[in-house]
């Protein structure tokens, strides 16, 4: 019982803990990536320069927050394209789960499979508890020039896409 609780804490712990990294900093290179969607064809980071560029990381397709946040970003989504954003989510799970996913709750955007996590653990983003991994629900806004412009770490599903919605607006009236 002690080893249970101390390895829930140990857990628990690392989920707290939030390390800052500098070539994550506002201002800074996103960093590249390549990823298969839900049937499998690859998209790179860099092939959207020019736009604006949503990536956000979510734990797990079809939890009650991921789905919320996802149904969220849906109802939004034709706001955050009217703004010229690009929106890809990020998780650890399979192209095949994303397929499911995406069709069951209508999601317009692209979902893509991080199933190693390698991606997610670039944008300090991966929760890596050795019996399983899972994205920690962050958020990155990346500007035309492929720089960092806004990150948001443990984001509130249920009203992160109206923040994106209003960081973008903010950005570009600004420009």
């Amino acid at each position: 019982m002690q080893l249970i609780l101390a390895a829930a804490l140990g857990a628990l712990s690392l989920c707290m803990i939030q390390p800052v990294h500098a070539e994550l900093a506002v201002g800074k290179p996103a960093p590249d990536f390549e990823l298969p969607d839900a049937e499998g064809t690859l998209h790179r980071l860099s092939s959207l320069r020019g736009r604006w560029v949503v990536v956000y990381f979510y734990p797990k397709n079809d939890t009650p927050g991921c789905t919320a946040e996802a149904c969220n970003l849906r109802d939004r989504h034709a706001e955050l394209v009217k703004l010229g954003a690009t929106l890809l989510g990020i998780s650890v799970d399979s192209p095949r789960s994303h397929a499911e996913f995406a069709k069951k709750h209508t999601l317009p955007f692209t979902l893509l499979a991080d199933e190693q996590g390698e991606v997610a653990g670039a944008y300090d983003s991966l929760l890596n508890l050795l019996i399983f991994k899972m994205a920690k629900r962050n958020t990155f806004l990346i500007a035309p020039d492929g720089t960092l412009q806004q990150v948001w770490r443990g984001v509130d599903p249920k009203v992160h896409a109206d923040e994106l919605v209003k960081a973008l607006r903010s950005v570009q009236s600004k420009t």
